[in-house]
């Protein structure tokens, strides 16, 4: 992380080796992931504007970047056009989101009022517009000017950041169509497929979508990382009516906010901590899957690469984004184990495996998807017996917690107090108050206990109106949804299609169209996966899965798709997955056909929908019960609006492609700057030799960065580049026959890294039986710091005792107080040995002490020898640059704790 000095951040030189002990090729930044939540953050405050929202942005890739420090390519891809099978799902999302922030809104503006009535005390309405996280889709003008900010943004870079110097930097914005994810698999499969490749590329990739590990699995390169947000489960979150913390809304009470520190310096502030991240690596992951998918006596080759194709295939049943999961196989039941193992008993009489290079053999599918299908009734037994021995242990849970316990618990000053906390009793204040309020409580207790059959009015006193009925929140049952299909009895089936779907299980015919569609999408999602998409308006046509038992004669169904289809235009996009409530962001003639009740389109757009939660217990698992777009009365409605588009809006309607930036030290800037000096306008083919590899083709870009042109900042807060020096240009990616079919295999020439797991045989081959060392990190070489015994006593000494620093010496008077008789007068020169070692700490202890050339340094001429603890220490750091070089490579880089955030933690 940059450090800050009198508020002003230095930056981090990011051309120095990579503290997590490995160097990275390419970055690639699935910008969804990164946009979302530095716009609408959970766990902090949400930027006042649109000009600070892209200033997070910045602070986010730079973030990012600082931790991998990529030294050929960084890959920006935003979310373009999606295939028509993604709209479906987005176009659920976007429905929900607006139906809860609309429901959430008049819930919270209820409870305001109800507590207001009874005295409460809130803070008054922040008048503040709501930002609609919708207008994050292509075409909106949000998206728009986020493209504009970010090609300042890469230019500034290139300009000012030393390890930005020979970075080549393409931006795939939302005018591209495609998800971000699968236009970074496109270029890595296309690259791939050209001779200069290198197949020894280190990837890494950041994002949080889980399918992005299927993703890097199906590409085959052998060092592939994935970068995401450490995961950190029950964030607290302030109340949104009075901004305090420790409730939510429904629960709030509008007490007075209790004082936060000693001159109440905390009250507006929250419990903010810096964003941590983990590096997924998938060389680990495919070592397990070798050890989970290896079989012997198979009657063909086992070949580990194409059982890894079969597993990511496999998982497509348990869910995905384009079709919904089979009843059958929850994740959380164990689906995957229980697919794996069916495959393994199975795969001996198929004859092969079922997928290659994106193509699914359907024959072999039909025989793994009957043998979940012969246990799908006991699935669906053993579903409801867990489900009713886990609600039978939270009943008796509550149960005991009710009974056991206190009748009373005192509050505020006098609350109870955890054992170990050592620090100071705080003095009590107005002791007769605090036990008249305890009295009271205690008497109102008693009263309200010995009259059960009397109620308390709105104003805290009694009611004889008699009893009232128990909440359903205070009885030991909570509320159930209703089931009318109980998979769990004899008969499910025929339950299951008459309600889901609303036709009788004996219609053959349709349960067969309702399996093929969905073949289809197995067929369509894989060859997404492998190949890119198929078709851009293929999409499955029903909202809930068929069973598995159903996948009969699936091995004659075809599973072609139509070729030459195109992508949606991005307004058409808009129109075909947002609700009328953000209309807001479309053209008004356009937006009318969303409200006005003569439109031709009107029921594409309901001001309400059901949601089926299918089994499951909260309303954002369920089933959102939207119609499906026709495309063509879309398109036949749109063509009556589209003349009165404004040559803006024009614009932002058309698709665009990629653009390559590079800074004035690469050495495909001059071949880049004599294009535009020769104004040639055909494509030219990019000379790999100068772009590490990479190969397409270059085109003049309207809008390009150039040298000795000013780039304008689109943020007022930032400066303009009067000074630029890097250029931009139009790239595209090689292109490919419609047929050409992208081989699922490890490139002749790729390295396979070094194995991380332990050996099985390790006990047996280990004669001098040394214990089994996990590798920490990326770096197996690496040793860690070792610390004498003289050296953790004067650890005992000077660390603070309530850190709990156990050992002999823990009780030891510290050094240098009291006039302890273990210490002795200082020497001119010499420092005071607590200074000396304050930034070593137990946990962090294996980080080691500064190296000696970065220390201050200390006159000892004239003085006294050094005491033991200060020879110990010039003598560890007198090798220490040598030893731990690893460290911080061969610049030797800084260890401070402070650096600690700097860190990707490694799993």
């Amino acid at each position: 992380q940059a450090k800050e000095c009198n508020g002003i951040k230095a930056p981090i030189d990011t051309s120095k080796p990579n503290p997590n002990e490995v160097e990275f090729d390419n970055l690639y930044l699935d910008m969804n992931g990164i946009i979302h939540p530095c716009t609408h953050p959970e766990d902090k405050p949400a930027p006042k504007n649109e000009d600070e929202m892209m200033v997070a942005i910045f602070e986010y890739i730079d973030r990012i970047f600082n931790i991998v420090r990529p030294r050929r390519l960084l890959y920006m891809a935003i979310d373009g056009v999606a295939p028509r099978a993604k709209m479906n799902q987005q176009r659920s999302r976007r429905f929900r989101a607006s139906k809860e922030g609309m429901e959430a809104a008049e819930e919270k503006q209820k409870i305001r009022q109800e507590i207001l009535a009874k005295g409460g005390i809130l803070p008054p309405e922040e008048v503040k517009e709501r930002f609609d996280s919708n207008c994050i889709t292509p075409g909106t003008e949000f998206m728009d000017n986020l493209a504009k900010c970010l090609r300042y943004y890469i230019a500034d870079r290139l300009n000012s950041d030393p390890g930005w110097k020979n970075l080549t930097v393409i931006l795939s914005d939302a005018s591209a169509p495609g998800e971000g994810e699968h236009k970074i698999m496109d270029y890595i499969r296309r690259q791939r497929a050209q001779p200069n490749h290198d197949p020894n590329t280190h990837h890494c990739l950041c994002g949080a979508d889980a399918d992005l590990i299927m993703l890097g699995l199906a590409t085959h390169e052998p060092n592939f990382t994935i970068i995401r947000e450490e995961f950190k489960p029950n964030k607290p979150k302030p109340c949104a009516l009075c901004n305090q913390m420790g409730h939510e809304v429904k629960d709030c009470q509008g007490l007075p906010r209790e004082k936060q520190g000693k001159h109440d310096q905390f009250a507006d502030s929250l419990p903010f901590a810096e964003q941590e991240f983990i590096f997924i690596r998938l060389c680990v992951l495919r070592e397990y899957l070798e050890r989970e998918l290896t079989m012997a006596s198979l009657p063909f080759t086992f070949d580990f690469e194409r059982s890894v194709d079969d597993w990511v295939f496999m998982c497509f049943f348990v869910g995905n984004d384009f079709l919904p999961h089979l009843p059958s196989l929850e994740i959380r039941e164990g689906a995957i184990d229980r697919l794996v193992n069916i495959y393994k008993n199975v795969v001996h009489k198929t004859g092969g495996y079922l997928t290659e290079s994106g193509f699914v053999n359907l024959q072999r599918v039909q025989m793994i998807m009957l043998a979940v299908g012969e246990v799908e009734d006991s699935i669906f037994k053993k579903r409801k017996d867990d489900d009713d021995n886990f609600k039978r242990r939270q009943k008796e849970k509550r149960k005991r917690m009710k009974r056991d316990q206190p009748s009373f618990i005192p509050g505020g000053q006098f609350s109870p107090q955890a054992l170990g906390n050592r620090s100071s009793p705080q003095a009590i204040s107005n002791p007769r108050q605090a036990a008249f309020e305890m009295r009271m409580h205690d008497r109102q207790n008693s009263t309200t206990s010995s009259s059960p059959n009397t109620s308390l009015t709105s104003d805290g006193s009694p009611s004889l109106a008699g009893g009232i009925k128990r909440k359903a929140e205070d009885s030991d049952s909570e509320p159930e949804p209703e089931d009318n299909i109980r998979l769990w009895e004899t008969g499910w089936k025929q339950r299951y299609y008459k309600n889901k779907f609303d036709v009788d299980a004996s219609d053959e015919k349709f349960r067969r169209k309702v399996v093929q569609s969905y073949v289809e999408g197995l067929c369509w999602v894989l060859r997404y996966y492998y190949q890119g998409c198929a078709s851009w308006n293929w999409y499955y046509p029903f909202h809930y899965a068929p069973f598995a038992s159903d996948f009969e004669g699936i091995a004659d169904m075809p599973s072609d798709f139509e070729k030459g289809s195109k992508p949606f235009k991005p307004l058409e996009q808009l129109m075909g997955v947002f609700p009328a409530a953000s209309g807001n962001f479309l053209p008004p003639t356009w937006r009318k056909l969303m409200t006005d009740p003569e439109s031709s389109i009107i029921d594409f757009y309901p001001e309400d929908f059901a949601i089926d939660l299918n089994g499951k217990k909260y309303a954002w698992q369920g089933v959102a019960l939207l119609p499906f777009v026709d495309e063509r009365r879309l398109r036949a409605a749109l063509e009556e609006v589209y003349p009165d588009l404004t040559p803006e809006e024009s614009r932002r309607n058309s698709l665009g492609g990629d653009v390559l930036f590079v800074g004035k030290h690469h050495p495909l800037c001059d071949f880049i700057v004599e294009q535009y000096k020769t104004k040639n306008t055909e494509p030219v083919d990019m000379p790999p030799e100068l772009c590490h590899g990479i190969q397409g083709k270059l085109t003049l870009n309207e809008n390009a960065v150039l040298p000795d042109q000013t780039v304008e900042s689109p943020v007022p807060m930032l400066r303009d580049l009067a000074q630029n020096s890097a250029v931009s240009i139009s790239f595209k990616d090689p292109q490919f026959d419609e047929d050409f079919v992208f081989k699922a295999i490890v490139l002749p020439g790729a390295k396979k890294p070094a194995p991380v797991l332990k050996p099985g045989d390790w006990e047996k081959t280990n004669n001098d039986g040394r214990p089994w060392r996990p590798q920490l990190g990326f770096n197996r070489d690496r040793k860690p710091v070792h610390l004498d015994q003289s050296a953790f006593r004067t650890l005992g000494h000077t660390m603070p005792r309530e850190r709990g620093m156990p050992g002999m010496y823990a009780n030891a008077v510290p050094l240098g107080t009291y006039g302890s008789p273990y210490t002795r007068p200082l020497l001119s020169g010499q420092q005071q040995i607590p200074k000396l070692l304050s930034n070593l700490r137990p946990q962090e202890s294996w980080r080691g002490p500064t190296p000696l050339f970065q220390q201050t340094p200390q006159r000892t001429a004239g003085a006294a020898p050094l005491l033991a603890w200060n020879r110990m220490l010039q003598s560890q750091n007198q090798y220490q640059p040598s030893q731990y070089q690893g460290l911080g490579g061969p610049m030797s880089y800084p260890q401070r704790p402070e650096d600690r955030m700097d860190r990707g933690r490694q799993v």
